[in-house]
């Protein structure tokens, strides 16, 4: 998504654009597919940032003035509201900040001043500035009084956005708390494929090209430039800049210059399984199914990190992707359930060979029914009624976003003005700390405005 969006604000100005996608399908890990003549969306959960067409300042209303979409062709559909569930308390959250600080007066009542002086901090930092990393965790702590609050609050930040373990950076902590907390989750009308469709025709209106099922295998160079891309295929395109949305090791790995050590400094280590289950409406009759995410920790200390097992079941989150305000409901209604991964077990599980062996789908099955039975005791056993079940690992993620070793969110070492080592080679997306869909989107257009545009002309030399 970062790569289209920064595709779309270049060739709004002219400039010849060729988007290289490694699948025969766009939007990465934001994807598509179908079973039982039913769309499955890959990875959209529900999208952040949420804002009304009046607040011209919000990221989602920025992006859509930078790539010339209007918002009057955007419309959106709120949640109904998500829940962060831990053993001994529960908080319930919407797009209104006013929602929580009415659930932290009630149930960690010494905590409500130093939450508001919380949200005020979130608001005036600038998480974009160059500083040097500072605990999320030790800053709660100085709002928040009460540890539980702590450890709940962080539970859905990192779960949907932290590339660290354990603990994350300040300035991600913030990026992620405006994200989820101030502005909140809705979803676009339609489908991802109909907004990804949205946005590939507006830039082909424009005159941008995409290539499909052409994955990019190294960067060629001479001296502090990048003059083309090889593909897989053997093919050699020149170029005057590139753009790489597949994370900073993918990255370095595709340079004749990389050292090892320094690749393994950015690889991140946080990876997920998701399961995706469809069954018929009248069956969600026992099913608890009143937040649009359910962000759970059986551990009063919120544990983030990649598990010794293979996956974690108690940490997730249970999705219900038609809890939005004003969605048509289908005769099929769709679960979504993540929980931390392992990415080393399962790509041993793999055996030598590229191809996905019987070890592998074996240990894919016992952690999804596993995942089940977990998930069926918090909300209802839907288990039975299941039309149809499909899971991802970590590899699933690693052959469809290039991010290596499934890590979702990127490396922990964020790149944030996007810039390398090569005058007109640049990091956008995750590994540039912009998270999420209008996160990543513009990701995209911020190095196209600060690198790309300002030197169009001696990049053209």
């Amino acid at each position: 998504m970062s790569g289209l969006a920064a595709a779309i604000r270049l060739a709004r100005f002219g400039l010849p654009v060729l988007v290289l996608e490694r699948h025969h399908r766009p939007g990465g890990l934001n994807s598509y597919y179908y079973r039982h003549g039913q769309l499955l969306e890959t990875g959209l959960h529900a999208m952040t940032n949420h804002a009304g067409a009046g607040e011209r300042n919000a990221p989602l209303n920025r992006l859509l003035r930078q790539l010339k979409l209007s918002r009057q062709h955007f419309l959106t559909h709120e949640q109904i509201g998500s829940e962060i569930f831990f053993p001994s308390q529960r908080l319930r959250f919407s797009n209104d900040i006013a929602r929580l600080a009415s659930q932290i007066e009630e149930r960690f009542p010494a905590s409500r001043p130093g939450f508001g002086r919380l949200v005020d901090f979130v608001r005036s930092y600038d998480p974009f500035a160059i500083r040097p990393w500072r605990s999320a965790r030790a800053t709660l702590a100085s709002f928040i009084p009460e540890p539980l609050l702590v450890e709940m609050l962080l539970c859905p930040l990192m779960i949907y956005g932290n590339s660290q373990e354990d603990d994350m950076d300040l300035a991600q902590l913030v990026i992620m708390f405006q994200a989820v907390f101030l502005e909140g989750f809705f979803r676009p009308q339609g489908s991802i494929r109909d907004f990804i469709d949205l946005l590939l025709g507006h830039y082909r209106n424009l005159g941008g090209e995409l290539r499909l099922s052409a994955p990019a295998q190294a960067l060629l160079t001479r001296g502090e430039r990048v003059v083309g891309v090889r593909l897989a295929s053997g093919e050699e395109l020149k170029a005057q800049a590139v753009i790489s949305t597949v994370g900073a090791p993918g990255t370095m790995r595709m340079l004749p210059d990389c050292l090892a050590g320094e690749r393994a400094d950015y690889q991140g280590r946080i990876s997920f399984m998701e399961s995706i289950y469809l069954l018929p409406r009248q069956a969600l009759s026992g099913v608890r199914r009143d937040a649009t995410c359910i962000f759970y920790s059986d551990r009063e200390r919120f544990v983030y990190r990649r598990p010794e097992q293979a996956v974690d079941l108690e940490v997730g989150v249970i999705n219900f992707p038609e809890n939005f305000q004003g969605l048509p409901e289908g005769e099929l209604a769709r679960i979504r359930v993540t929980h931390p991964a392992n990415y080393d077990l399962f790509r041993q599980a793999t055996g030598d060979g590229p191809e996905r062996g019987p070890d592998y789908q074996a240990l894919k099955r016992r952690c999804q029914e596993q995942s089940l039975a977990k998930i069926g005791k918090m909300v209802g056993n839907f288990g039975p009624k299941v039309v149809y079940q499909d899971t991802f690992t970590p590899l699933t993620i690693e052959d469809f976003s290039a991010k290596e070793a499934g890590a979702v969110y990127g490396s922990p070492l964020k790149v944030k003005d996007g810039a390398t080592r090569y005058r007109n080679l640049f990091l956008a997306g995750t590994d540039q700390g912009f998270l999420g869909i209008v996160g990543a989107m513009l990701s995209g257009v911020t190095v196209v405005n600060q690198h790309i545009l300002p030197d169009a002309g001696r990049l053209a030399d």
